[in-house]
C-alpha cells in the first residue's frame, strides 16, 4: 500500500519537474529569437567604423566600466537600465555591449518594445574589444 502512495508522488514529482523544466526552455528560446529580432550582432570593426555617428552603451555595473570601457561610451548598468533607457535618442543608431551578449540583448529587447530601432549589439563583448579603451 504505500508503495502505490510513493510511487504516485514521485510521478507527480517528476511531472512538475518536467513542466518546470519545458518552461525554461521555451522562455530561452522567445528571449532568444525576440533578441535576434531587436538587435544586430557586429563586430569590432563595424563598431569602430561607426561609433562616431551613434550611441555607445555598456550596460555592465558601474565599478566594471569605471575600470576599463570603450572610448566615447556611456555607462547604463543593466540594473537600471529601465529607468535610464530613455535618456537614448531614438534617431541615432544604438551600440550595446558588457562582458558577453546576454545583457545586451535583453537591453535590445527592451529598448525595441521602448520604439528604438538601429540596435546593435557587440558579439564578442569588451573582452574581445581590440579598439580604443578607456582605464
Amino acid at each position: 500500500m504505500l508503495l502505490g502512495k510513493t510511487n504516485s508522488v514521485l510521478f507527480w514529482v517528476d511531472l512538475i519537474l518536467i513542466i518546470i523544466l519545458a518552461w525554461i526552455i521555451i522562455n530561452q528560446i522567445v528571449i532568444f529569437v525576440r533578441s535576434r529580432r531587436a538587435a544586430k550582432l557586429i563586430d569590432n570593426e563595424t563598431l569602430k567604423e561607426n561609433m562616431h555617428h551613434a550611441q555607445i552603451v555598456d550596460v555592465r555595473e558601474e565599478d566594471s566600466f569605471k575600470a576599463g570601457h570603450i572610448l566615447g561610451a556611456r555607462n547604463i548598468p543593466f540594473s537600471q537600465f529601465k529607468l535610464y533607457m530613455s535618456g537614448l535618442r531614438k534617431d541615432m543608431p544604438i551600440y550595446l555591449y558588457e562582458q558577453g551578449k546576454a545583457l545586451s540583448l535583453r537591453c535590445a529587447i527592451m529598448l525595441k518594445k521602448a520604439g528604438y530601432n538601429n540596435i546593435f549589439v557587440l558579439k564578442g563583448g569588451y573582452n574581445k574589444w581590440d579598439g580604443k579603451k578607456k582605464k
